[in-house]
């Protein structure tokens, strides 16, 4: 489980990595968010927003690491187009009732999370008009 996690805008890959170390700082728009698996929580967001199964886009290579590795160090990894996508073309009310359904889901694992999912929701539409990626950093 992460300590930190921060949601950022970035151009490119290149210049998301530049995040491995420090976090994005000033350098980036940026969300923080609470202590919980965030490689994990993208994965089951896309899930529940567009389909698909868990195992499949694991498989795929979901979420895409860009500096890093997944070895509970600090990692930067890239929020896939669909749930890019999924996220900025969703309603707030869409958005609540998948926060919901999310935050059951992990209680059912004995997690209790609040995730801000409207606020990610934003960022993703903030980066979107940028024309740029959004990426996080937990560590």
């Amino acid at each position: 489980m992460s300590c930190i996690v921060k949601f950022f805008v970035a151009p490119d890959d290149t210049s998301a990595s530049l995040a491995f170390r420090t976090g994005p700082g000033r350098a980036f728009e940026s969300l923080s968010f609470g202590n919980f698996d965030l490689e994990e929580a993208v994965v089951e967001w896309e899930c529940l927003l567009v389909g698909g199964s868990f195992g499949d886009l694991v498989d795929a290579g979901e979420p895409h690491i860009i500096a890093g590795q997944d070895n509970d160090g600090c990692v930067v990894f890239a929020i896939s187009p669909r749930l890019s996508a999924a996220l900025a073309d969703a309603g707030h009310a869409r958005l609540r009732d998948v926060a919901a359904s999310w935050t059951r889901q992990r209680a059912e694992d004995g997690e209790v999370i609040d995730a801000e999912i409207v606020g990610l929701a934003a960022l993703v539409s903030s980066a979107r008009r940028q024309n740029q990626g959004v990426y996080c950093w937990v560590a």
